[in-house]
């Protein structure tokens, strides 16, 4: 009963919170909750009115952790991938760090802990610790990645603002320029008198000739048939918070302005970070993804993920030294 209560304590919390401002992790968190209590529920009915049930969720619980290896195979498997179609870098060569991660550290850990060394047993308690935490975070992102996508933009927006990215030979890249497709036809969509302003935002690169804002003008103003007037180049961004603080900018500079959201269009990786650094920084916005190449995106959701975690230090350095607690905690025991 308690778990019932729980379950539905924290969906009908979740979904205020989600009808008042999607934009934070937190509304993840509930939406797990609530439905971790509503499975336990279900199997505490199921193992009551069906006997031997019981034993199969036991069973399913002890093949859980071979999913961890399943999963850091297919990780490999794309990373290898990743790196042979877009070379050796740090970057690409992320899923394929994580995989070879996830196959290392649980059996670390557990000849650490086999070995009775305190020291030991100090080095096997932060990696699992760790472990569990980055774990939990990134279940709770991916969580709300899910929930974020499904969500519709509202209507009627004040812009569409297309989020640059890295150019090739001063020109625009598939990658950019499924982006810029894709805010085309979000523009082309809006039910109002007439099509919104475009903002094609983007600075200039160490390593590029042009500023990635004026190619991507040039695009729309030349593939989509767009007028001058109706595409905005933001050329001085070097980041995503400057993306959209900029765009907002050049948006209430128009002389029928009238403050509404933002319609803000990236690859679909990138989404989830662009919608909760909008919502840091006190821009009104939607954010919508554009397709990218299935190999592409694991590797650079990690790293989008990677990013997130930095944007929340505090809690992570709280984390970090309750994990070393309880290590020094475990090597004390053991010595």
């Amino acid at each position: 009963m308690l778990s019932a209560i729980l379950a539905v304590g924290c969906w009908w919390w979740y979904r205020r919170m989600w009808a008042r401002e999607p934009r934070r992790l937190r509304t993840a968190v509930l939406a797990l909750l609530a439905g971790w209590f509503a499975l336990s529920i279900t199997v505490e009915t199921v193992t009551y009115v069906v006997p031997g049930a019981g034993l199969l969720v036991l069973l399913v619980v002890a093949l859980l952790p071979l999913s961890v290896f399943v999963l850091a195979a297919m990780l490999m498997r794309n990373g290898l991938r990743m790196v042979r179609r877009e070379g050796r870098s740090l970057g690409n060569s992320l899923s394929l760090l994580a995989g070879i991660t996830l196959f290392v550290l649980p059996p670390a850990a557990v000849l650490l802990i086999l070995s009775f060394e305190p020291v030991a047993w100090v080095a096997a308690v932060l990696i699992l610790w760790g472990s569990a935490q980055v774990g939990v975070q990134f279940v709770v992102f991916y969580t709300f990645t899910a929930l974020y996508a499904r969500r519709p933009p509202r209507p009627d927006p004040e812009a569409v603002v297309v989020l640059g990215s890295g150019l090739i030979r001063g020109k625009v890249p598939p990658l950019l320029r499924s982006r810029l497709d894709r805010g085309r036809q979000m523009a082309e969509t809006v039910a109002a008198p007439a099509r919104p302003l475009l903002i094609a935002s983007g600075g200039q690169g160490p390593d590029e000739p042009r500023s990635e804002g004026e190619a991507m003008r040039e695009y729309l103003v030349e593939e989509s048939g767009y007028a001058d007037g109706e595409v905005v180049a933001e050329t001085r961004s070097r980041s995503t918070e400057q993306n959209l603080r900029f765009s907002r900018a050049l948006a209430d500079e128009r002389p029928d302005a009238q403050g509404r959201q933002l319609l803000v269009v990236t690859n679909g990786y990138h989404v989830p970070r662009a919608a909760l650094i909008s919502r840091g920084i006190g821009v009104d916005a939607d954010v919508v993804g554009a397709p990218t190449a299935r190999y592409f995106v694991p590797s650079a959701y990690i790293r989008e993920f990677v990013a997130v975690l930095r944007m929340h230090t505090v809690l992570n350095a709280v984390l970090a030294v309750m994990g070393l607690g309880l290590a020094v905690l475990a090597g004390w025991m053991a010595a």
